[in-house]
């Protein structure tokens, strides 16, 4: 990553292209990876590249999902384990989530790689390799291991991954989402879609842990009972478009 000053306009952007073609080349993240990383930094751009109120109003209620439940597993990709694993293991110590590796292009070496990166990390168990049990899906990500995502109650998935979690909610899961793009089929489909950058989002939902983890069950139902998916949804939508407006009425292009 030499070259790469603190002081250049898109010191974080560039940064996190790094590391996804650093994944690529450790055999981590997947040549597609590196085009899903692509879009999902347009539609940061898109929103402004920050954490909008309805995307931490998400956080918390994706916190309080997990803190309530009793198999909470945070799924694992190519790109989160390139991009994030330090967050990803912080995660899941102060949670009690276990991490499992699940991938689309998978192989026993890409789990193996993910694993040992994860542990590098300073993650203790990674499930995700036993692979004894599948969803009925027709790809990889079908194969899953029975004491995680199988029969976990409470699922949180970083990225982009539509088909699965349509299913994980059809087994009666709550399925947690991070996607900047609001539209697409895993944001439309989750029980709590947090639209935001995942580094963000998982930095944000560490803070949320240490200030809700001290709290009763009940108040930890309320911030699920008073959340509201769909609201989420709109409220991106309409920062997307307002982000986009100030910009152009900036330069003094009429918005219409």
């Amino acid at each position: 990553m030499t070259g790469i000053t603190k002081d250049h306009p898109r010191y974080e952007s560039l940064i996190t292209r790094e590391k996804i073609v650093e994944g690529v080349n450790m055999g981590i993240t997947s040549k597609q990876g590196l085009v899903a990383q692509g879009r999902g930094e347009a539609f940061d751009y898109i929103l402004g590249e920050k954490t909008i109120e309805s995307a931490a109003i998400a956080e918390r209620a994706a916190v309080a999902y997990i803190l309530l439940a009793k198999n909470p597993i945070i799924s694992v990709n190519g790109n989160t384990g390139a991009l994030v694993p330090d967050q990803l293991v912080s995660l899941a110590d102060i949670t009690g989530a276990r991490l499992e590796v699940n991938l689309f292009h998978r192989s026993d070496a890409r789990v193996h790689k993910i694993t040992e990166h994860l542990k590098a990390h300073g993650a203790g168990v990674v499930l995700g390799g036993k692979g004894d049990k599948r969803l009925d899906l027709s790809h990889d990500r079908a194969i899953v291991d029975e004491e995680g995502i199988f029969s976990a109650d409470v699922v949180l998935v970083p990225l982009e991954d539509g088909d699965r979690c349509q299913k994980l909610v059809e087994m009666g899961k709550t399925v947690i989402t991070i996607d900047l793009n609001p539209l697409s089929r895993t944001s439309l489909t989750s029980t709590v879609t947090i639209v935001d950058n995942v580094t963000r989002a998982l930095n944000n939902m560490i803070q949320f842990t240490k200030d809700m983890k001290g709290g009763s069950k009940d108040s930890l139902q309320a911030v699920i009972d008073a959340y509201d998916n769909d609201r989420v949804i709109s409220d991106a939508l309409y920062s997307m478009q307002e982000h986009l407006k100030n910009k152009a009425e900036e330069k003094g292009i009429t918005w219409i």
